[in-house]
């Protein structure tokens, strides 16, 4: 637990793009011109009755203020900071939502697999790109696009199958919610490890696949 504690602080610490005093237009636009992301706004949190709930108005929504506001929020993705300074402008509480298999994919595991891989890809020099860390208690690890698609075969020869691991490969046509696009009253979502310069490149779905899944197994 004390390892989980310490890399969040630090990531709230110093996490790019600066979000303390932003909103949330301010931050979509450093994702589009820091890290050329595409974006999408989503649904965001309206006070009912004293309550956060969120604008699909679906009382039991599993996602609340996190999750596509549109069916056609994939072609509202824009890498142009005009455009998404000009949606921002028209709804200042969207969320933020970052398109998978353009710029990077996603591999998604529970939280406490994504730490104990992280800490064995540390002591292997491992190359990372950013991760985030949900409220719902899931980890997603960023890699380079078009690898989502050699993720069960690269499982199956590592012994397991994808049915047997609570592990998912995010590509085209899914998003994360990215920091700090809040999930309902549960909190925002964070950097487990912060974009930086030095992790622009992001690695292969080789690179990350053995630790991710030898974490995901111990968490069976």
């Amino acid at each position: 637990m004390l390892v989980v504690e310490e890399t969040i602080a630090g990531a709230e610490a110093t996490q790019i793009p600066k979000q303390r005093g932003e909103s949330l237009l301010e931050t979509a636009v450093r994702y589009v011109e820091e890290r050329h992301w595409d974006v999408a706004p989503g649904t965001w949190l309206e006070a009912v009755d004293g309550v956060q709930r969120c604008s699909c108005a679906d009382t039991a929504c599993p996602a609340p203020g996190a999750h596509p506001a549109r069916p056609d929020w994939a072609a509202q993705a824009t890498g142009s900071a005009t455009v998404a300074r000009r949606m921002w402008q028209q709804q200042p509480a969207a969320s933020i939502l970052l398109p998978t298999g353009r710029t990077f994919d996603a591999i998604s595991v529970p939280e406490t697999a994504g730490f104990l891989a992280l800490a064995r890809m540390e002591r292997m020099g491992s190359t990372l790109g950013p991760v985030t860390l949900t409220p719902d208690r899931r980890m997603q690890f960023f890699v380079l696009p078009g690898t989502s698609a050699k993720v069960p075969g690269l499982v199956r020869a590592l012994g397991w199958s994808l049915t047997s691991l609570d592990l998912l490969a995010w590509g085209e046509g899914t998003y994360v919610a990215a920091p700090p696009t809040r999930f309902g009253s549960r909190g925002a979502v964070q950097w487990a490890c912060r974009p930086t310069p030095a992790n622009r490149w992001l690695p292969d779905a080789e690179e990350l696949i053995s630790p991710l899944a030898y974490a995901c197994g111990r968490e069976r």
